[in-house]
This record gives C-alpha cells, structure tokens and sequence, in this order.
C-alpha cells in the first residue's frame, strides 16, 4: 500500500511540473498557427495612434496573424518595459512607434540581442539595427504646411510654431520642413515652444504665447492635438489667427470644415499600421523588403 501512494505521489507531481507548463515563458501560439507580432504604441491617448493600431489590427486579421499591442503612455522607460514583455513572449518581429528617437535606441538594441527582427512605424530610432521604418514623409508634410501658410498670409507676417516631443523624430522632421518653406519668405517666428504632441499642453502653451505676443497671424502645430489646444486658447482670446496642424484626425477634419482650423497636413495612420504588419509578414516570412516604406500625404482645407 505504501508503493502504491509513492507512484501516485509520483505522478501527481510529474502532471504539476509539465502537464500545465508551470513558469514557463514560451509564447502562446497563435489560434490558427499564424504568426505573432508585437506593436508598441507611443500612446494610445491619441486618435493617430489609435487609427494606427487599428490598421495593424485589420490587417493582422487578415493575414492570419496574432497582434500583441502594448500602450508605452509616452514614456520611455514603460517603452522599454513593453519591448522585454514581448521578448519575454518571444513574439516573431516587433513593431514600434518610438516615444522618443534617440532613447528607443535601447529597446531596439534589447530585441537586436534576442534576435526579434524591429520595424518601426511614423518615429524612426537613431539606433539600433531597423528592418524597415514605414513612415509618411514629415519633412515634406512640414514643408506642405509652411508653404501654405505662406500663401494664406501673402508672404508677410508673424508665425508661432508648436512643437513636437524634443527628440521625436516626426517633431524634429515637421520642423525642418516647416522651416524650409518659409525661409526667406517674410514670415517671422516670433514663437517656437514644445507641447509634446498633447492638446491640454497646446492649450496652456498657446494661452501663454498669446499673452506674450500682441501680434500673431499664423500658428503651425506639429499635430492636430496640440493645434486643437491652441484653436481653444485662441477662441477664447477672441483673436482671428489662421491654425494649421498635422494628422487630419476626425476632430481636426471637422474644425477644418467648420472653417476653425484652416487646414491639416494629412497622414494615413490606418494604412502605416496595415502596411507595418504586412511588412512584418514578409519579414517572418524571409523576404528582402525596403529600408524605408514611405506612405503618401496629402492637405486638408475647407
């Protein structure tokens, strides 16, 4: 009777350790065999990356293949954090729209050294080894909307520029666009302040330009979150100043055609995502794809 409780005993502990995997950190395949992959969103306090996460879903869903979305809250350090989750998972590519240019750096490194293949979407990393950066054109949306503005305005008058997070790389290339296209044209900057891409930021910032500067006629923001902002901050000082932003997100779209915002630099934010996950595949898949996968612009005006 002894033996017999010493075999069943046996047993009982055999079934604890592997029938039910114990701590083990193997990744859960997908349901149909399919490929997993992670995405990393800057935040997903903002209607962009929300379309861009959408995108990569849809088109996850089509192809078969499981999508891992982690929400970094515009902080590095969670950024990071997500990035060893997924390595953890041991998911087969990872996707990532950095919070930052340069500190995303480390997080690609991490997946580099656990041979995880890295794509990222809309901000590019200023290191670490990329497969492919699937992007609009920031340079050239930039400079769509200083041009712009620039002829709304005659080639004359004074200009405030919302910034993006310092370091993103979407603010450092909307910017040097931006800037380009209004180079010698007569317009004069007469403010350039960060909101880090969030509209309660734009607000607050704009309310303090407006009462620093008694004269501005434009105002380009490197997103329509921060344009927004300022659109309520210059409602309520009763001033008429032409507002541009960048993202054409609904809310924006709609001040457009109300003729609050005078135009948006328009991204397809549903279309990187999608074209990031349908990269990933042929990534997993061992195809050669383009360093850098471009996604069209266009601008929005009433």
């Amino acid at each position: 009777m002894k033996k017999v409780f010493v075999v069943l005993l046996v047993l009982i502990m055999a079934v604890g350790m592997f029938g039910c995997g114990g701590g083990d950190t193997e990744k859960e395949p997908a349901a149909d065999g399919g490929a997993t992959i992670g995405l990393v969103v800057s935040t997903l306090n903002n209607p962009f990356f929300v379309d861009l996460r959408d995108g990569a879903q849809a088109k996850a869903d089509e192809l078969g293949a499981t999508l891992v979305v982690l929400d970094s809250q515009d902080d590095s350090a969670t950024e990071m954090s997500n990035v060893e989750d997924l390595i953890t998972q041991k998911v087969d590519l990872i996707m990532i729209n950095p919070t930052d240019s340069d500190a995303v750096g480390n997080a690609v490194a991490a997946a580099n050294d656990a041979g995880i293949p890295v794509i990222t979407l809309d901000r590019s990393a200023n290191s670490g080894e990329v497969v492919a950066h699937i992007a609009s054109d920031n340079v050239a949306g930039g400079k769509m909307a200083g041009e712009f503005i620039v002829e709304q305005l005659g080639g004359k008058g004074k200009v405030v520029e919302l910034e993006g997070i310092p370091g993103a790389s979407a603010a450092r290339d909307r910017g040097e666009g931006f800037n380009s296209a209004i180079a010698g044209s007569g317009l004069e900057v007469v403010a350039k302040q960060t909101a880090n891409f969030d509209r309660a930021q734009g607000l607050s910032v704009m309310e303090n330009i407006l009462q620093a500067q008694p004269e501005i006629n434009a105002v380009f923001a490197h997103n329509d979150e921060m344009a927004l902002g300022a659109l309520e901050a210059i409602k309520a000082s009763g001033r008429d100043i032409l507002v541009v932003g960048f993202d054409a997100t609904d809310d924006a779209v709609k001040a457009v055609k109300a003729g609050e915002m005078a135009a948006t630099v328009q991204q397809l934010p549903k279309e990187i995502g999608g074209q990031g996950v349908d990269t990933a595949m042929k990534v997993i898949a061992g195809e050669t794809v383009d360093a850098y996968i471009p996604v069209e612009l266009a601008l929005v005006t009433k």
